[in-house]
C-alpha cells in the first residue's frame, strides 16, 4: 500500500523566491489600486499559482503514480477556484477591464513551457515567471478605473522589483560558489530601472518614492554583485530579499494613498 500523498507535496513550489515574485504584485495590486473587482482577480491568480505544481505533475508522472491521480483532482479543484474568481470579476461588470493581463500570456506560457520541461530553475523561466507576474498590476489597476498610462506605471513599479532582483540573486549565488557569472546584466537591469521610475515620476505617473526605492534597489544590487558582496548562505538572502520586498511595497504603496489624499 503506498503512502498517502500530502497537500504540501503536490501544491507547494520548491523555488522559494517564487513566493515572492507572485504575490508581491498582488500585494501592490490589491493596496494600491483596490476594489471589488480586483479580490476575484486576486483569488484567481493565487489559484492558478497554487495550480502550476499539480498541473505539472498530472502532465508528466508516470499513470501509476499515486501522485498523478491526486494532482488530477487538485488541477481541477484550482481550475474552478480560478473561474470562480474569473466569475466575480464578470459579475462585477469588469471583466473586459482585464485586458491588460493579454500582456502576461506570452511570458507565462513560456515559463509554462520550460517548467513541464523541468527547465524551471533557466534564467529564461525565472525572468518569464517573474515578468508574467509583475505586469498582474496593471490589470488590479484598470478594474479599480485607472487610465492606461498610470495602471501601466504601476505595472512598472513591479518590474523595476522583479527583474532586477531575478537577476541580482542569480549572480549572487554564482558568484558565492566560485561559479562564473557577470554583474553586469543586474547591475544595468537595477540602474535602467531606477531611470525608468524617475523618468515617470516626472510625468506624474509614479509616486517620487518610486524612484527613491529603486535606488534603494540599485545598493542592494551593487552590494550583492560587487566585490562588497559578503559570503551569505542562500537562506540569508532569501531573508534580505523578503525585508526588502515589504519596505519596498510599503513605501509604493504609502505614497500611492499620500498622493492620492492630496
Amino acid at each position: 500500500m503506498s503512502a498517502p500523498v500530502s497537500p504540501q507535496q503536490l501544491l507547494l513550489p520548491k523555488e522559494h523566491g517564487s513566493w515572492s515574485l507572485a504575490f508581491e504584485p498582488l500585494a501592490l495590486g490589491l493596496l494600491a489600486a483596490p476594489s471589488r473587482a480586483g479580490l476575484g482577480l486576486a483569488a484567481a491568480v493565487a489559484a492558478g499559482f497554487f495550480l502550476r505544481r499539480p498541473l505539472k505533475l498530472a502532465a508528466t508522472l508516470p499513470a501509476a503514480d499515486a501522485r498523478r491521480t491526486a494532482a488530477r483532482g487538485w488541477v481541477l479543484l484550482l481550475a474552478f477556484a480560478a473561474a470562480a474568481g474569473l466569475g466575480f470579476v464578470a459579475v462585477e461588470g469588469k471583466f473586459l477591464q482585464l485586458w491588460p493581463l493579454l500582456l502576461s500570456v506570452p511570458p507565462g506560457a513560456l515559463f509554462l513551457l520550460l517548467d513541464l520541461r523541468h527547465d524551471q530553475r533557466a534564467a529564461a523561466a525565472e525572468l518569464a515567471g517573474s515578468t508574467a507576474f509583475a505586469l498582474l498590476p496593471a490589470a488590479f489597476a484598470t478594474l479599480a478605473g485607472w487610465p492606461p498610462a498610470p495602471a501601466f506605471a504601476l505595472a512598472a513599479i513591479m518590474l523595476a522589483r522583479s527583474i532586477p532582483t531575478v537577476l541580482t540573486v542569480r549572480a549572487y549565488l554564482r558568484l558565492n560558489k566560485g561559479e562564473p557569472a557577470r554583474a553586469s546584466p543586474p547591475l544595468l537591469a537595477a540602474a535602467s530601472a531606477a531611470v525608468l521610475l524617475a523618468i515617470l515620476a516626472a510625468r506624474g505617473w509614479v509616486p517620487m518614492a518610486a524612484p527613491a526605492l529603486a535606488a534603494l534597489l540599485l545598493g542592494r544590487t551593487v552590494f550583492l554583485t560587487t566585490p562588497l558582496r559578503p559570503a551569505w548562505p542562500a537562506r540569508r538572502i532569501g531573508v534580505l530579499e523578503a525585508a526588502l520586498g515589504v519596505v519596498y511595497l510599503a513605501g509604493i504603496v504609502l505614497a500611492y494613498h499620500a498622493q492620492a489624499a492630496h
